[in-house]
This record gives C-alpha cells, sequence and structure tokens, in this order.
C-alpha cells in the first residue's frame, strides 16, 4: 500500500503558538492556570493539559468568578466585552488570538467606526465568529453559504465590509464573494481564508482526487477538520474522518493501494504518526 501523507497537515502557527503559552505556563509554575474555552478543538491534547492542572473556563459566568492566576484567550479570540471583563479580573491575560483572526478584528472595528454594515462568511456558532461579531458597535450578520449570501438584505444605501471565517471553504467563500458583489450597495471584500487553511485545503483536495481513499484526522467539532473532509469527500467516495487511529475500521482498506492522509490545524504530530503507523501495520 502507498500512503501519501500532507505535508501541511497538524498544528497551524497559531495552534502551536497558543498550545506552547499554556506549556510556558506549566514549565513556569504558575498556579491556576486557565483557558477560556478549551485551548484547541482537539480532546486528547485538552485531556493531557486538565490532567496537569489546566482548567478549562466554560462561560463567561464561570470567568465573573475568577480574580487570581493566569487566563490564556485561545487562538480562536474572544470578543471585545470579554477580553475587558478577564482584564479587570485580577488575574494575568495572555493574548495567544491567531494573528489572522486579531487581523479581522481590526477589520471588524473599523467597519463599526465607520458606519459599515459586517458580513461574516461562517459559522455562526463558532467561537472565532462569535468573537469577531464582537469587535464591531455596528450592524453585523453572518452568512453560512451562498443561500443565506443570496438571501441577505441589507437597507438602502448601505455600506457593507465582507469578511471570513480563517478556517472557511476557500473556494466556497469566492462562490459568496460574487453574489456579494452583485448587491446593490457599497462594499469592500476582504479575504481573510488564512494562507495556512488554503495550502491545507488545497493540498488535501489534490491528494484525494489521487487516491482509493482518504483519512482525515481531526477533532470532531473543528471548523477547518470539518472543511477538509467535506473537501475530500467530494475528491474521493472512501474518505474517512477519526479523532484516533482507534476510531479507523481497517477491513476496508484491504482493497486500497493507495491511501492519503491529512489531518486539521488541532491535530498534534503524535496522532497523525499513530495513525500513518496504524494503517501500515494492518496493510493486507
Amino acid at each position: 500500500m502507498e500512503i501519501i501523507t500532507a505535508q501541511s497537515s497538524g498544528f497551524c502557527f497559531g495552534v502551536e503558538r497558543a498550545v506552547n503559552e499554556v506549556e510556558n505556563q506549566i514549565a513556569g509554575g504558575e498556579k491556576p492556570v486557565y483557558t477560556y474555552g478549551p485551548i484547541i478543538h482537539n480532546q486528547q491534547v485538552v485531556d493531557s493539559l486538565s490532567a496537569r492542572g489546566v482548567i478549562v473556563i466554560h462561560s463567561e459566568e464561570e470567568l465573573q468568578n475568577i480574580h487570581e492566576g493566569t487566563i490564556i484567550i485561545r487562538s480562536h479570540g474572544v470578543s471585545r466585552r470579554i477580553q475587558n471583563i478577564m482584564e479587570k479580573s485580577g488575574a494575568t491575560v495572555i493574548d495567544a488570538t491567531c494573528p489572522f483572526v486579531k487581523k479581522i478584528h481590526g477589520i471588524a472595528e473599523e467597519a463599526g467606526r465607520n458606519g459599515e454594515v459586517l458580513v461574516i462568511a461562517g459559522n455562526p456558532d463558532h467561537p472565532e465568529v462569535q468573537g469577531i461579531m464582537g469587535w464591531t458597535e455596528g450592524e453585523v450578520h453572518v452568512v453560512r453559504d451562498e443561500k443565506e449570501m443570496e438571501e441577505l438584505e441589507l437597507a438602502p444605501g448601505s455600506r457593507a465590509v465582507l469578511v471570513a471565517q480563517t478556517t472557511y471553504n476557500k473556494t466556497k467563500f469566492e462562490d459568496i464573494v460574487a453574489i456579494f458583489t452583485k448587491k446593490e450597495y457599497s462594499y469592500s471584500v476582504k479575504y481573510t481564508v488564512c494562507s495556512a487553511t488554503d495550502r491545507r485545503q488545497t493540498e488535501a483536495r489534490d491528494i484525494a482526487s489521487k487516491v482509493d481513499a482518504m483519512v482525515v484526522i481531526g477533532g470532531r467539532h473543528s471548523s477547518n477538520t470539518q472543511k477538509l473532509y467535506q473537501i475530500c469527500s467530494e475528491k474521493c467516495r472512501h474518505t474517512y474522518f477519526i479523532e484516533t487511529p482507534d476510531d479507523l475500521d481497517m477491513k476496508p482498506f484491504q482493497s486500497f493501494s493507495r491511501v492519503g492522509i491529512t489531518a486539521g490545524a488541532s491535530t498534534p504530530k503524535s496522532i497523525i504518526e499513530e495513525v500513518t503507523l496504524h494503517v501500515r501495520r494492518n496493510e493486507c
């Protein structure tokens, strides 16, 4: 069996930076150490950090009761209001927001100051999108797909700014841009799908088109991994979405001669290596 592993799989810069911040705080002996939400969408990493004393803050209500220690903002970022609460809590705040996400916060803030409507292509339930929404004082809308972009109606004379969640499917964003630019109001488009996401999606699409089976590794709640799975499924009928090697049933692989492997931005290198070894050991 030939196994092709995507070179761009695994931790992206933003995720690695956030995890390193947590590791530095643990190594420095700072206690307690908190993260606002799981530091990344990978349960194995979160469980490992929890076993070493890292506490996940799950809600604003929990945040209100913290007045000491260190709070780390994960790569997804938070709203300005949540960040203000952290900074007034008495705890030390370390901002590990991905620079690509931070850039969108700036765009959102400027749109609000300029009286422009902010339109975000993304998942309204995702923490990154919720954080972005919290950086504009003006009108804001989230569109999941082309259909919602078609249905979006703004007031006559509106000026609008379109951005994308950093992990949004680049091809689908281009489709949304095509619809957005036909609307009858002033607009500007900011291409905010991050370059690492673009490379990861492009490489995954290329590999999936050449193999008999594709394995996509990542957390079930990871937005960028879900999009990788969608992209690979369009190119390869036998595409599998797993978190760990235990999730992979090797029986179908007996008939595959070429297998591709990719992984989301929150997947540690160690798990990618474990899955690759698992496939090699069980090939027939």
